[in-house]
């Protein structure tokens, strides 16, 4: 069995986050953890309702709940998600700050050589970004901007946002049953 830790941060975009859960609700082969910075809580809630934060449908970790199994090596999780992911938490990723749960379990994903999806929010981008993403890409994470494709002609935001989650979960190495590439 697949075991996915999935972080959330306050970047705005909590709907990736939301479509990302669904799809690995879906999988039965997968064991799902959350951890959620305290923004990315305030902004999940702001954007798509308390209602839809109370229906995550995986256990949650308080994001200073060292104890949870993804904190430490030992772990037998093998990927995490961050999703949406602010320029901040990245930083503090790349730079080995682990001062809370999800930045201190993407410094074990690393550490282990295990697989670490970024999914980047933010816009534009300054220098100081661009060197993070550097660092974190050179470190082994796989930096993903939520840069949804058209070719499909999407209907809806949700179809849109597929785009992304989709192919998030393909570099998760999860099968997934969106649209792919077929050519013009």
């Amino acid at each position: 069995m697949r075991k996915i830790v999935v972080g959330i941060t306050g970047a705005s975009g909590a709907i990736y986050a939301r479509q990302l859960l669904e799809k690995l609700h879906a999988h039965a082969a997968v064991e799902v953890a959350v951890v959620c910075t305290g923004c990315g809580e305030q902004v999940f809630r702001y954007e798509l309702g308390d209602g839809a934060f109370a229906a995550i449908p995986f256990r949650r970790y308080a994001n200073n709940d060292f104890l949870a199994p993804f904190a430490s090596g030992s772990g037998d999780f093998d990927t995490m998600i961050i999703a949406p992911c602010t320029m901040g938490s990245l930083a503090r990723i790349a730079h080995g700050v682990s001062n809370d749960l999800l930045a201190r379990a993407a410094d074990v994903m690393l550490k282990e050589r295990r697989r670490l999806i970024v999914v980047t929010r933010e816009m534009p981008l300054n220098l100081i970004h661009l060197r993070n993403m550097l660092q974190l890409a050179e470190a082994g994470a796989v930096l993903c901007p939520a840069s949804p494709s058209f070719y499909h002609h999407p209907a809806t935001l949700e179809d849109a946002v597929d785009t992304v989650v989709n192919r998030v979960l393909q570099l998760a190495g999860l099968e997934q049953d969106g649209k792919k590439w077929g050519g013009c």
